[in-house]
């Protein structure tokens, strides 16, 4: 068996493309709420499977969205970032669960990043290909199913979207 990849999904695809024109008309602000929401609804439990008892992520995800309500400051929220970033590099023997914690971890990091709101939806279907298929499936049924997880992100993301943002994200992709 080849070693599992980190991220899955093909930056060249068009749902990528899509989903890349989609990110560049949106607010931060919109985005950061969409990825954050969408990582606890989608990612977070596959994590919370292995680890019920450790909170950091979900409080991670809370503090970054009083920070979007304007109730906490930038400076008060780069701890538990920082502390979310690091649950990911520990957990090499559970490959859906260190995905997941990547992804939960790289959106919340999207409240001062734009660019993450692209990237934690990689590690995501990483986690729900893992998380469903288990590790040691082919390349070609990997890539399928974070094919299908990226389609429905966009979907999401389609849902939430403002019309007509008068403020949307300036983005350069270095991809």
């Amino acid at each position: 068996m080849a070693k599992l990849r980190k991220m899955l999904g093909d930056i060249q695809s068009d749902i990528c493309k899509d989903l890349m024109k989609l990110i560049e008309t949106q607010s931060k602000q919109t985005l950061a709420s969409w990825a954050l929401s969408y990582a606890v609804e989608e990612y977070l439990p596959i994590y919370q499977k292995e680890y019920p008892e450790d909170r950091i992520l979900s409080e991670t995800a809370a503090v970054c969205r009083q920070y979007l309500g304007g109730e906490q400051k930038l400076a008060q929220i780069k701890p538990y970032l920082k502390e979310a970033a690091q649950i990911a590099r520990e957990l090499d023997d559970m490959p859906a669960a260190q995905a997941a914690a990547r992804a939960v971890a790289t959106a919340c990091a999207s409240v001062q990043t734009p660019t993450n709101t692209l990237g934690f939806l990689f590690y995501g279907a990483a986690a729900q290909a893992y998380a469903s298929l288990g590790t040691k499936e082919s390349k070609e049924v990997y890539e399928e199913c974070a094919q299908k997880e990226l389609e429905k992100a966009y979907a999401a993301l389609r849902e939430c979207a403002v019309e007509e943002e008068p403020n949307p994200v300036k983005i350069k992709w270095n991809c």
